[in-house]
């Protein structure tokens, strides 16, 4: 059975672990107590550290905060390990070209969207990409090729996020104003839901990240920048909420600046 290490068991990560067929070790040094419990849930295997996972595995799955999926990629790599090393992380496509060709892994490009089913997007090499997509074949994973090598995983993930997660900003930010003017219920009614949004700020932290690769994807491809930047602004005033449950008015306060 093929051995896979995954890097980290976090929300999604255990899911996408869960789902390959193969043996699935991480490293618990220096993890949480809600990641050992992630962990044990989803049956992987505890090595102990990173060195050791570098050792064991033929392929590595990296679903990390976006904001040091560099610095984790170059970790693995002085660890000495010499298999595929797939990049799934929500970061811009030009990072993960630099990730592949600066840290000399072999690099799978991937993208994980969560919407109805969760799709897994491979780009890369052909037979790299075939090699990891047969993990997951008749799981609840859908492994989806795409053309165009490395970035184009990446890319599809921002275009996606963007869409997906801006949009529930901006009815944040439209209960912000409509209920400064006492006219909340009149904007629900217009068909304004405001459900996701209490569902956003417990994930703010994770989301200010891939606001901000959004922003500088846009300003890359010579696009207008603003709305990630200001997306990335609405997640770090709900930073702290991680690991809470906020109500809505918590959240619409936390929108108002502060001297």
């Amino acid at each position: 059975m093929t051995k896979v290490g995954l890097l980290f068991p976090g929300e999604m990560g255990a899911v996408v672990g869960a789902a390959a067929d193969a043996d699935v070790v991480w490293a618990s040094d220096g993890r949480s107590a809600e990641t050992l419990a992630r962990a044990a849930e989803g049956g992987l295997r505890d090595v102990g550290t990173l060195e050791a996972l570098a050792a064991e595995s033929e392929i590595v799955l990296s679903v990390c905060p976006p904001g040091i999926a560099e610095e984790v990629a170059r970790a693995v790599a002085g660890a000495g390990f010499d298999g595929l090393y797939v990049e799934a992380n929500a970061i811009a496509p030009a990072r993960a070209q630099r990730i592949a060709r600066e840290t000399g892994l072999r690099v799978v490009d991937g993208g994980i969207v969560a919407k109805s089913a969760i799709n897994l997007y491979l780009s890369g090499d052909e037979d790299d990409v075939e090699t990891v997509a047969a993990l997951f074949d008749g799981s609840d994973v859908v492994p989806i090729p795409l053309p165009g090598g490395v970035g184009s995983a990446s890319a599809l993930k921002l275009a996606f996020g963007g869409w997906n997660k801006i949009g529930v900003l901006l009815a944040a930010q439209a209960y912000a104003i409509a209920r400064a003017y006492g006219v909340a219920e009149a904007l629900a009614g217009e068909g304004v839901g405001a459900e996701a949004i209490p569902r956003a700020g417990p994930k703010a932290w994770r989301w200010k990240d891939e606001m901000e690769e959004i922003a500088g994807t846009c300003a890359a491809l010579e696009l207008p920048d603003g709305l990630g930047k200001a997306a990335a602004e609405i997640c770090a005033r709900w930073e702290h909420h991680r690991g809470a449950v906020p109500d809505l008015s918590e959240l619409l306060d936390d929108l108002r600046a502060t001297s």
